[in-house]
């Protein structure tokens, strides 16, 4: 999110990008704006920066939804950074994509007539897959931003991910994962929690099964629908998220991306040819869900009915493991649970559900080696609602 890198220095930058090619990523999807002001700098920081990693890319996603894009200013965008070393490709074509923007897709002709061969692959989500099917004539795929559960609903599917695969006719698609949402930022009329307990297990499960031909992490740095799983990053948290963000590090999401990422490119890697580390990792809310008040937050944008029908308490473990192993979550002296790892499948998950009388300190431990996360408490520090989760990770 470009948007709120305002500040960003091209040593965060490089920061960014190591931190992000060390979990497996390949790249950054720069999402801009029309109007700010900084977009040029940040642009050049981010492209340069990643010329100097192997393996490492990024492309361009012009956010239809911010504003209004002339199409002078997207054609020089993609012009000015096309011929960069670290400009993704897709068959050796320039990769262009966008947040939203179906009205403006008449434009793409004009577009592609001054920027010369490029692949087009936007979000236009809000079309859903049969709107986008009529629209092949002006794309070379589709990326869908359809990562969480819908409104009311606990668990993801990968419904309109097939349906996505099916009415696109062979080209190309994109397919999103995240690892939460919570949002409440009234000046963007923004309330409401989707359901993310096993998020980031259920829908790297459905990645393997569908095998996309691209997975795109939704998001780097978006603090404030607390999708992020980047490092704290202060000066971009916007107005009103400081509270349900300071404090809750996502950073240990990344940590099984290494085996995920592989398992996805190598369709799937065997358990015996992997190499890398035992992980574990776990996620959770620091006070129950009926201990906090909700500010009307919602279950799932567009929702009807409060986020405590939906939000369940639990301390969520996945782990990827080599070979059969013990793993012990723990919150405090008073609730834990040990589950052993299938040797069979590198992927476990289990949940360690939690209430109003169970306290303390979260205790993570993988074969005698522990992680220890923030305490479980009663209720929000100062009255405040959180429904954004805070991860820990072990590995060994």
């Amino acid at each position: 999110m470009v948007g709120l890198a305002c500040q960003q220095t091209r040593e965060k930058w490089a920061h960014d990008i190591k931190a992000a090619r060390l979990a497996g990523i390949d790249g950054f999807a720069l999402n801009v704006g029309p109007s700010d002001h900084w977009t040029g700098v940040q642009l050049h920081h981010a492209y340069k920066e990643a010329e100097g990693v192997h393996g490492f890319s990024v492309f361009i996603s012009f956010d239809m939804a911010a504003g209004c894009w002339e199409v002078s200013q997207v054609v020089e965008l993609i012009n000015r950074y096309k011929e960069s070393a670290s400009q993704t490709r897709v068959d050796g074509k320039p990769l262009v994509s966008t947040f939203e923007g179906p009205g403006w897709a008449n434009n793409w002709p004009a577009v592609r007539q001054q920027t010369g061969d490029i692949c087009v692959i936007p979000d236009w989500s809000s079309l859903g897959p049969h709107g986008v099917g009529h629209r092949l004539d002006l794309i070379d795929g589709a990326f869908s931003w359809d990562a969480w559960p819908k409104a009311g609903q606990s668990k993801v599917t990968a419904v309109e991910d097939l349906l996505y695969k099916d009415n696109l006719g062979g080209k190309k698609y994109m397919m999103g994962v995240s690892p939460w949402f919570y949002t409440n930022l009234p000046q963007w009329n923004k309330n409401w929690y989707s359901s993310s307990e096993g998020l980031w297990h259920d829908r790297w499960q459905q990645i393997l099964e569908i095998m996309p031909d691209f997975v795109q992490i939704i998001t780097w740095n978006d603090f404030g629908e607390s999708s992020y799983i980047c490092d704290a990053s202060p000066p971009q948290v916007v107005s009103g998220a400081e509270q349900y963000v300071a404090g809750h590090c996502h950073a240990a999401f990344r940590a099984v991306l290494p085996y995920l990422i592989a398992a996805y490119k190598a369709a799937p890697v065997k358990v015996e040819h992997w190499f890398g580390q035992d992980t574990a990792i776990a996620w959770y809310r620091t006070a129950p869900v009926r201990a906090q008040r909700h500010d009307g937050t919602v279950w799932g944008q567009g929702g009807t009915v409060s986020a405590a029908l939906g939000a369940r308490d639990v301390i969520s473990v996945m782990a990827v493991t080599r070979s059969l192993v013990r793993i012990t979550i723990a919150i405090g002296t008073s609730r834990r649970m040990t589950f052993e790892t299938d040797s069979r499948n590198p992927v476990s998950y289990f949940e360690l559900p939690f209430d109003g009388l169970t306290t303390g300190t979260v205790t993570l431990t993988l074969n005698g080696t522990s992680a220890v996360g923030p305490e479980i408490k009663r209720t929000c520090e100062d009255g405040k609602t959180s429904l954004n989760a805070v991860s820990i990770h072990v590995t060994m």
